[in-house]
């Protein structure tokens, strides 16, 4: 123990993290074409675990080989070769110290880049707002994406077991299913986009349902050593002011719901962890996550908590751990630095996102 409590021990599902800090999943468009992790994403996840970081979550990796992929170039759990390939990544951070999660993303309605020639799909036929993000290879507008028929559910829960068993093969310590920023599972529990008039539409507990499903599914099939986490968020990618008509509500029926699958923990994320931000409440979604979920699941916050007083005051409202995303990528050393009082650096966008997300030799140890 220490008289920070970002330094104090955490046991998540066996694992007894040194700190409460862990890596956030961050889109990175690296791997090669056919969805293979490289050398050098080994090195940039290594990096995070040798300064410090107790635990990592993966970018977003695609599970099935028909409609999940997103971006061009997103890595892969969707083939035997795909997760033999990630077996260098988690290899370089265990020799660092850290356990490494697998983050599950079903692209839904927001894929803009996929190798395999499926059109996206969604719980009802919708054209996400805006246009397709450039800093992830894609232009232009959105197609409108086909709604899931039940075989079309059936083959998606399917293509998130699978790849969790791949995970598990691939030496992963365990997933974390993305129900958050606007993809396929955030979209069912989402009133705005889920039109259906199922038993996966309507009520908000019929919304949490296919992304209990899918969680309980995975939770059933994988070693009971194995961490499943969920990711849940108001927001989405393509509109970024989002919130839930219903907020309360759904975050209740939601956190019930993975609560009952067998989720190990819920990881939260919005534009601010600290503000308010569910509509007709003075709560933010991750209250309402240590308020809703049972004891034994572990609340993630996640969002602008780069500054370490931030940080510690995430933990101070009941959360038992926190992610970063632009802290960490302007210091692959965060809890290293803070651990000792030193000054930590600002992000330079043009060292990270420019021209695009892939990774650049500026950021990759060993790379010049």
């Amino acid at each position: 123990m220490t008289d920070d409590p970002l330094f104090d021990e955490f046991e998540l599902s066996g694992h007894v993290l040194d700190n409460r800090v862990g890596l956030a999943p961050m889109t990175r468009t690296s791997a090669t074409d056919a969805g293979h992790a490289t050398d050098r994403m080994a090195r940039y996840y290594a990096s995070f675990a040798r300064g410090g970081f107790s635990f990592l979550v993966t970018e977003g990796v695609h599970p099935d080989a028909t409609h999940s992929q997103g971006y061009l170039n997103q890595p892969g759990l969707a083939t035997d070769e795909q997760a033999a390939a990630w077996e260098r990544v988690v290899d370089a951070v265990h020799e660092e110290g850290s356990p490494i999660f697998a983050q599950l993303m079903h692209a839904g309605a927001q894929a803009q880049g996929n190798r395999y020639g499926y059109d996206p799909v969604a719980p009802s036929p919708y054209r996400p707002p805006g246009e397709m993000a450039e800093l992830y290879g894609g232009s232009g507008a959105f197609p409108e994406a086909d709604p899931l028929d039940d075989e079309g559910l059936d083959e998606a829960r399917e293509g998130f077991v699978a790849a969790a068993e791949r995970a598990v093969e691939a030496g992963f310590d365990g997933i974390e299913v993305h129900a958050a920023n606007g993809y396929l599972l955030h979209e069912f529990v989402d009133p705005l986009v889920n039109d259906r008039d199922d038993e996966y539409g309507g009520s908000p507990a019929n919304r949490a349902r296919f992304p209990a499903e899918v969680t309980a599914a995975i939770d059933d099939a994988t070693p009971d050593d194995f961490v499943v986490g969920v990711r849940a968020s108001q927001a989405a990618v393509t509109d970024e002011e989002r919130v839930w008509p219903d907020g309360e509500a759904t975050a209740a029926a939601l956190f019930d719901a993975l609560s009952n699958a067998g989720a190990d923990y819920v990881h939260v994320t919005g534009g601010d962890a600290t503000a308010a931000e569910v509509p007709d409440t003075d709560r933010t979604l991750a209250d309402l996550a240590v308020e809703h979920v049972d004891d034994d699941v572990a609340v993630i916050a996640n969002g602008r908590l780069g500054d370490p007083e931030r940080a510690r005051a995430a933990l101070a409202d009941g959360s038992d751990l926190i992610t970063l995303g632009t802290g960490a990528l302007a210091n692959h050393d965060w809890p290293d630095r803070v651990r000792a009082g030193e000054a930590l650096d600002d992000l330079d966008p043009s060292v990270v996102f420019e021209p695009d997300a892939s990774l650049s030799d500026a950021e990759v140890p060993g790379d010049d």
